[in-house]
């Protein structure tokens, strides 16, 4: 026998309960809307993901009052060193980029998600709703329905009308595929393994970021909390066997580092691409984070990009449930803007990002001496002062 659907409403509908979603479902309920967050996972993921946090993405969190517990549990990096062949390159100081906020913040996701779940629950204890996988979405004039059903199998079925939805859904948005939006960019010839390990520098306090520009491609490292390091090797165009034996090897035969395979607590093989949604608007929807833009993860950017559209879109959204506007949001001139802000930002951010994709790829050994030479010699000028305020967004702009 079919279980009657449960029905609910709110203002706002929130697909998604990543830090994207979880950060915009905040920043609504301090602002008295009501809101829902449907999440298709029953339980927030356990793996580190995403650990980077910009200066901007910490303003979003101190709107939220959030920012020094979140700073109390990460790892603040305020130099970043490239190196060569176990040659010092030079180094750049995140403290010129933003004076009040003088670093990046390593934060692994699991924690930023569980700060942000606290604090969507001290708001609004309804808000967040997991097990939800949304299976239709249908706008009026007004409103827009959803439909959902029980992701872990128990055949139950939620009907949610909200006046907006919001997609925060990811790179594989179902929300964006529901409204018929498409997306365009392209694939890179790259491929990754990513790992934490435990880090063997920790004790003698060398808690930096480098970044080893090797012939065979790039590797990457960053403190985390608890004494742990997140490492990231280039692959090259096929990839390699995603094990924690081949991520040390690769990172012993580079750098010389010695890693213990047997302090891996994360490791994720993963490929890059830069994809847009064609249109952010419909009459009552709108997409943001990842679900309206995705550049390469190699820079950390993703989060911070993702809070800055939160950040623009919630005053609007606002304004949109307290029944100032009735109108179609897509040709509302207020939203038009928003969308070219957030088109402008993705933009740079991708360039950003596709540019330390091409800086990190293997090299033959006259190409590689060449690139250590130019970046030996660009850190060597003011100019390294712009590459801090580019790595730790300092160019972004909100409404």
């Amino acid at each position: 026998m079919t279980e009657p659907a449960e029905e609910d409403e709110c203002a706002v509908a929130i697909v998604g309960a990543g830090p994207t979603g979880l950060v915009l479902a905040c920043l609504l309920a301090r602002r008295g809307v009501e809101v829902r967050v449907l999440e298709r996972r029953t339980e927030a993921p356990a793996s580190s993901r995403a650990i980077g946090l910009h200066p901007p993405a910490l303003r979003a969190l101190a709107e939220l009052g959030l920012e020094r517990e979140a700073v109390a549990l990460g790892e603040r990096l305020r130099v970043g060193r490239a190196r060569c062949r176990d040659r010092e390159l030079g180094s750049v100081d995140f403290a010129r980029a933003d004076p009040r906020r003088p670093y990046v913040l390593a934060l692994p996701q699991t924690l930023t998600e569980e700060l942000l779940a606290r604090r969507l629950a001290a708001l609004t204890p309804s808000a967040l709703r997991r097990g939800w996988e949304v299976t239709d979405l249908r706008e009026s004039a007004r409103t827009v329905a959803l439909t959902a059903r029980d992701s872990d199998g128990g055949g139950g079925t939620l009907r949610l009308r909200a006046g907006l939805v919001v997609g925060a859904d990811g790179s594989r948005s179902r929300v964006r595929a529901l409204l018929g939006i498409t997306t365009r960019g392209r694939d890179y010839p790259d491929t990754y393994l990513m790992g934490d390990l435990s880090d063997p520098t920790a004790a003698g306090g060398g808690r930096e970021a480098v970044v080893h520009l090797e012939p065979g491609g790039v590797v990457e490292s960053f403190p985390l909390p608890g004494g742990r390091r997140r490492w990231v090797v280039h692959t090259g165009r096929t990839g390699t066997d995603p094990s924690p034996a081949q991520l040390v090897a690769l990172v012993r035969e580079r750098t010389g580092t010695v890693l213990d395979p047997a302090t891996t607590t994360m490791l994720s093989a993963f490929t890059v691409r830069r994809r847009t949604a064609r249109r952010l608007l419909s009459r009552r929807c709108v997409l943001l984070g990842d679900a309206a833009h995705e550049i390469s993860p190699i820079g950390g950017q993703g989060i911070t990009l993702a809070w800055l559209d939160a950040l623009d879109l919630a005053p609007l959204l606002g304004r949109a449930t307290s029944g100032e506007r009735t109108g179609a949001l897509q040709d509302d001139p207020a939203w038009r803007r928003a969308e070219r802000r957030i088109r402008c930002r993705a933009r740079l951010a991708g360039a950003v990002a596709a540019a330390n994709t091409a800086l990190g790829r293997p090299a033959g050994a006259r190409v590689s001496a060449l690139r250590a030479l130019a970046v030996r010699g660009l850190l060597a000028t003011p100019l390294r002062r712009g590459l801090a305020w580019a790595y730790s967004m300092g160019w972004v702009r909100t409404g």
